[in-house]
């Protein structure tokens, strides 16, 4: 295939993406408007009906092209499709509990795996109407206003005098404050959800450690978006964070996001010797 035909097809795949959540999204504020019955899967994690139905959504709208989709609600009713090397990984309602405290800070997130690394990523709070966007050609962000974007600008990474953090240093692992003195960082910004990449990737803040577990369909989207405006993701042994751990259940290690691959490998080093 040509690079013209595949920067077509990227393009394509983006835009597809981009209308499956926002679709998801008008599904989702449906529900949120209305009194939220949530329930309690096998993982302790809670469910509400928007979740499901926000994931069928997406489905419908990705059916086309073909590709598998590993979904977060499909996972856990044991549909698990054989990956190969391309697939999406979708989590329709990231930040369940967000929704539940009607605090606005949920996503939808969906994401594109090519040879184990995010190739793409949206990511759209339902509420607020953000959207963030990464792929081959680059970030941006816009505001989705009755179905369709609007305000739409390209985001990079940026830098302040000292580092700011997305997390919490209140309610985060013991260790966080230790790494907060090390790395001299000023101030936590944190949010919920996978709003915590876009937050890096639009230059907000520097550094997002993960001392806590994840799941695939929790980081894909937002470390597609974060990478496509020059940030860097690595697991704590300095490696890149890989994707299709089956064999894990799809859980990934501990990571760290931040502005600059140098500040993620500093930080994740940093992170190895606190948990030691």
């Amino acid at each position: 295939m040509s690079d013209a035909l595949v920067r077509a097809e990227s393009q394509s795949l983006t835009d597809l993406a981009v209308q499956a959540a926002i679709a998801a999204a008008s599904v989702i504020l449906d529900v949120y408007s209305r009194p939220i019955l949530a329930v309690t899967k096998s993982d302790g994690s809670p469910v509400t009906e928007a979740d499901a139905a926000a994931e069928k959504v997406i489905i419908s709208h990705l059916a086309s092209t073909g590709i598998p989709l590993l979904g977060e609600e499909s996972v856990a009713a044991g549909i698990i499709p054989l990956l190969g090397e391309r697939y999406f990984v979708v989590d329709p309602l990231d930040g369940t509990k967000e929704f539940i405290k009607r605090n606005g800070e949920f996503t939808v997130n969906i994401g594109l795996i090519s040879e184990g690394r995010p190739s793409m990523g949206v990511v759209l709070a339902p509420v607020t109407g953000e959207i963030f966007v990464g792929d081959q050609s680059g970030a941006w962000t816009g505001l989705v206003v009755d179905g369709r974007v609007t305000e739409q600008r390209p985001i990079r990474i940026g830098w302040l005098p000292r580092l700011r953090i997305v997390a919490s240093r209140s309610h985060g692992h013991e260790a966080l404050e230790k790494l907060c003195q090390t790395l001299d960082v000023e101030s936590d910004v944190s949010v919920g959800s996978s709003l915590k990449f876009c937050l890096l990737a639009r230059g907000d803040a520097q550094l997002y450690p993960r001392f806590t577990p994840t799941c695939e369909w929790d980081t894909a989207a937002g470390q597609a978006v974060l990478e496509a405006a020059g940030g860097s993701v690595v697991t704590l042994d300095g490696e890149p964070m890989r994707y299709g751990k089956h064999e894990l259940s799809f859980l990934n290690p501990y990571f760290v996001a931040a502005a600059s691959h140098d500040l993620a490998l500093k930080a994740a080093r940093e992170m190895q010797a606190l948990l030691a």
